[in-house]
């Protein structure tokens, strides 16, 4: 199964969605010129990012059902052609309206990829392999950050708006040529049981999948993990680095490859993990959540301006929750079988970035409400967003309630039908060390 064409369609899937992220990043790193370009506020800024993340978010359930009926070569081909007409569009506004617009198409496109991607991997490989190559997508994936925080942003600082967002766009018609040439959904030969064959299917196997606590354990994982740096590297971590923290925009941008470095260093630690220990993915998840709490606590109240040092440890901390959301796949792709792995995979997928522009409006708001309470403050002030930025200790902490509930659900159904019995980490860790000789066991 694990053949030479194997690695081929995985290979042009990975550069599919490279260039997918960095068209979904584009706008985070262009947030200042788009203030200058179109004169408006925070909250109207944020909706460039937030309506792309709605539309992507939206149509996740939708195109997982599509993946299930129709196969995921036909939707990677229309999300990428989309994308070219959403940045082209962006490209040439004149209006935030049409800027709007254009990340709408974006949005839509982007939606398609992954989802096709992690169905694509499960077609054309088997075996504790497969939460390894999970990671390495979205490790190789998140290379397109850098793409757009180093080229695009040099780019659209040398030649303008219109020049750099062309270029992100012809990335994308090379993408789709690979994705024509390329992919196929599935080996010659391969059974995975039968597709749907009505809407009607569709839905009843949407349905089931959704219900199941293990669909649900993937969700809220997405959900607390994948967010704070999808928030940050999106729309206000450019902000945040020059305005409140003084940090010339080259240097910010440059800056947010820490966060891809912390993700390609983490993300196979992670896989291999994920697949030796299949019963103690949910911790992962909440230590990756503890993690990041621990750094955004450190930097929102350090005393006065937080030295450069705490800045990095929190963009390398976010950049752990990238790998760490992908931990939400594995749990459907455990808990559901494959002919239904589409939709279970939508339904995770929707978690981290309802999350997401969720958080990110809310901080545009915050800020907007902190910047007219006092007439002669600036918008983005570093006060103004120690405020704004604690918006997350919320909307995580509710993940993180729901997250324990679902796993209580899915423990008791392994116990049920499997006769699976989790015991409590620390008494795994006890049963470890006596069985293997004290001391030496951990």
């Amino acid at each position: 199964m694990n053949s030479r064409r194997s690695w081929f369609v995985y290979g042009i899937g990975v550069f599919a969605y490279l260039i997918a992220v960095m068209q979904r990043t584009t706008i985070g790193v262009a947030g200042v010129a788009a203030t200058e370009r179109f004169h408006v506020s925070a909250s109207v800024l944020s909706t460039l990012a937030v309506v792309q993340l709605i539309v992507y978010a939206g149509m996740q359930v939708p195109v997982g059902v599509l993946i299930d009926r129709i196969g995921s070569r036909v939707l990677m081909l229309t999300g990428t052609a989309l994308m070219v007409v959403g940045q082209v569009a962006v490209a040439y506004a004149p209006t935030i309206a049409i800027a709007i617009a254009g990340r709408i198409l974006v949005g839509a496109g982007d939606a398609t990829v992954f989802t096709s991607l992690m169905r694509l991997v499960n077609s054309w490989f088997r075996g504790r392999i497969v939460p390894q190559l999970s990671q390495w997508i979205g490790n190789v994936g998140q290379l397109g950050q850098v793409l757009s925080a180093v080229p695009f942003a040099l780019l659209l600082h040398l030649s303008g708006w219109t020049v750099a967002f062309l270029s992100a766009a012809s990335l994308s018609v090379v993408a789709l040529i690979g994705i024509v040439v390329g992919v196929t959904d599935r080996p010659v030969g391969a059974s995975e049981g039968p597709r749907p064959a009505t809407w009607s299917d569709s839905l009843r196997q949407l349905r089931i999948s959704l219900a199941r606590p293990g669909t649900q354990l993937g969700f809220w994982s997405h959900f607390v993990t994948q967010s704070s740096g999808t928030v940050f590297s999106l729309m206000w971590g450019i902000p945040f680095l020059v305005f409140a923290i003084g940090i010339q925009p080259a240097a910010a941008s440059a800056l947010l490859t820490v966060l891809v470095g912390a993700g390609l260093i983490s993300g196979p630690i992670l896989g291999i993990l994920t697949a030796r220990y299949p019963l103690r993915r949910s911790n992962l998840v909440l230590g990756i959540v503890a993690l990041m709490a621990a750094a955004w606590t450190l930097v929102l109240l350090w005393p006065g301006q937080p030295p450069f040092w705490t800045i990095v440890v929190l963009i390398a901390a976010i950049g752990i929750g990238g790998p760490g959301s992908l931990i939400g796949f594995d749990f459907a792709r455990t808990f559901n079988p494959l002919h239904s792995l589409g939709s279970a995979n939508g339904i995770v997928n929707v978690g981290g970035f309802l999350a997401s522009f969720v958080m990110m409006f809310l901080i545009g708001v915050a800020l907007d409400v902190q910047a007219h309470s006092d007439a002669d403050a600036e918008l983005y002030q570093l006060d103004h967003f120690r405020w704004a930025f604690a918006i997350q200790y919320v909307i995580v902490g509710i993940g993180v309630v729901f997250l324990v509930r679902a796993r209580r659900r899915t423990r008791r159904r392994l116990r049920e039908e499997e006769g699976i019995e989790v015991a409590p980490l620390w008494v795994a860790l006890v049963g470890a060390w006596r069985r293997r000789g004290g001391h030496e066991a951990l």
